[in-house]
């Protein structure tokens, strides 16, 4: 048996995969453990017990000024923008960069265009973004689209230009038209791969989400990551950051098998 080739079971894969969360999180509790045998009073590692206690109030119980339970308030906030976000650069992706890939005179014409937006750093436009929209909800959203959109865009042309010429010709010998084609032939094929692109843009599309309502927001998880940090508030943010690493596994997976199922052809090689 060699290591490039042994591949493990469900069952074993599964555990691999949990190895490294059980050491990391064993890790923490003996770090915060030891730092308050030190100083009972240490707010950069708290202990699970003070995390529990400080989340229990945000998730239980009302806000007195708002009467909303903070954390469920946080959460829908951020996943609307999100949502919002990546539907608009998904459908974003799909048309663009169909034409794109399929169309090589649209090609020539736009792709320099969308080369240069997606190389300019999304969060430097965020003062224009605010200044052009407002401090609402749009240009929260716009980061997302502009932050996400073009790399998704690049990466469905370019999986729509590589396909095989035969196919064009075949289809085009069959009696089809260029639009035709773009329907037929390209379009199955770039669904699986915006799934994929989609998967890909989660990370980013998170990150430029929590800048945005780091810098104005008055309700989101990044909004009050960056309100607690003031006070060291680290049984909060720890507890919040665990919660959008959880939810950003839980859209790759849910993405990861609505792929599987819808377009299991192209995951062939995969099984």
């Amino acid at each position: 048996m060699r290591w490039v080739t042994a591949t493990p079971g469900r069952r074993g894969a599964l555990l691999l995969g949990a190895a490294p969360l059980v050491v990391l999180a064993l890790g923490y509790v003996i770090a915060a453990a030891a730092r308050h045998a030190d100083n009972p009073a240490d707010k950069i590692l708290p202990l699970p017990g003070a995390m529990l206690a400080a989340m229990s109030d945000l998730v239980l119980e009302q806000d007195r000024l708002s009467g909303q339970y903070l954390f469920w308030a946080d959460t829908l906030a951020s996943l609307g923008r999100l949502a919002a976000g990546l539907g608009i650069a998904t459908l974003s992706a799909l048309l663009v960069g169909l034409v794109l890939g399929a169309l090589p005179r649209v090609r020539a014409t736009l792709g320099p265009l969308v080369t240069a937006i997606a190389v300019i750093p999304p969060i430097a436009l965020l003062p224009i973004l605010f200044i052009t929209f407002g401090l609402g909800e749009t240009a929260k959203v716009a980061l997302i689209v502009i932050g996400i959109a073009p790399f998704m865009i690049r990466d469905l042309a370019g999986h729509i230009g590589a396909l095989p010429r035969e196919q064009v010709v075949k289809a085009l010998t069959l009696g089809a038209n260029s639009w035709g084609v773009v329907l037929r032939v390209a379009l199955p094929q770039a669904l699986p791969r915006l799934f994929e692109a989609l998967r890909l843009s989660l990370g980013p599309a998170w990150v430029f989400l929590i800048s945005a309502e780091a810098i104005a927001a008055d309700v989101g998880l990044g909004y009050r990551i960056f309100l607690v940090r003031r006070y060291l508030a680290m049984d909060v943010i720890i507890p919040y950051v665990a919660w959008i690493a959880l939810l950003a596994v839980a859209m790759d997976f849910a993405l990861t098998r609505s792929s599987r199922r819808l377009f299991g052809w192209a995951h062939l090689d995969a099984r």
